[in-house]
């Protein structure tokens, strides 16, 4: 999974940042409201953590930049202000947690797992199943009924990507840019060829109708996909 972490204290945002790739989420980083917003509007993340106070766009305006485009990525508010007018700005803007500093790491990360159980992008157990699959984010590890299913790196981030976004059409861009990175020379064709790799894997499991084409635009997953 990918997280986004939109923070101006340069030593808190490589804390942040180390502590999720430490539990094998991936991460990106910004230091403005600006950049922040830009990188968030990409459609690439599962999770924002966000500074309320930053140069530029604060984080309040960002929320409500994201929610006016009906955006749902999953967002915890991150703040030194710690007032209940602001935890109730950040809240009904449409964040959906808010930590004030200072916090323990431990909790940033219980928060983070809270809200993507909420929003359905994993399970309680930290696993995301569609049919007889079954990914388990915390090893990358893939289980199609009863068997493992081995995959590279790079397929096994196509795969969860889809199934983290079930019933979202995804544009090759979108999974582009949260695959192989914006500055990437590789060419948009390798969508494509992942997606084909990844499919005939899947086939060899009995799962070869799972991975759905959106002709002219990307792909998707269906919510509970009968694959059979």
């Amino acid at each position: 999974m990918r997280i986004l972490i939109i923070e101006d204290d340069p030593a808190l945002l490589g804390i942040i940042s180390e502590l999720f790739e430490s539990e094998n989420y991936s991460t990106d980083v910004a230091a403005t409201g600006n950049e922040g917003l830009f990188l968030a509007e990409q459609g690439i993340h599962d999770l924002i953590v966000l500074d309320i106070m930053l140069p530029g766009m604060d984080g309040i305006e960002i929320v409500r930049q994201l929610r006016a485009k009906s955006n749902p990525i999953p967002i915890i508010m991150l703040t030194a202000r710690g007032s209940l007018d602001d935890r109730v700005n950040g809240l009904n803007a449409g964040a959906d947690d808010y930590l004030p500093k200072p916090f323990a790491l431990a909790e940033l990360l219980a928060r983070a797992r809270a809200v993507l159980r909420r929003k359905g992008a994993i399970s309680k157990e930290g696993e995301i199943i569609c049919g007889p699959v079954k990914l388990i984010s915390s090893v990358r590890e893939v289980i199609v009924g009863d068997q493992n299913l081995k995959l590279t790196l790079k397929e096994y981030e196509l795969l969860e990507f889809l199934l983290c976004h079930q019933d979202r059409i995804l544009t090759r861009e979108q999974i582009f840019d949260r695959i192989w990175g914006f500055d990437s020379e590789a060419a948009m064709s390798a969508v494509d060829v992942y997606v084909h790799h990844l499919r005939k894997k899947l086939s060899s499991h009995g799962a070869e109708n799972l991975i759905q084409t959106v002709r002219g635009t990307g792909y998707m997953i269906k919510g509970g996909s009968d694959v059979s």
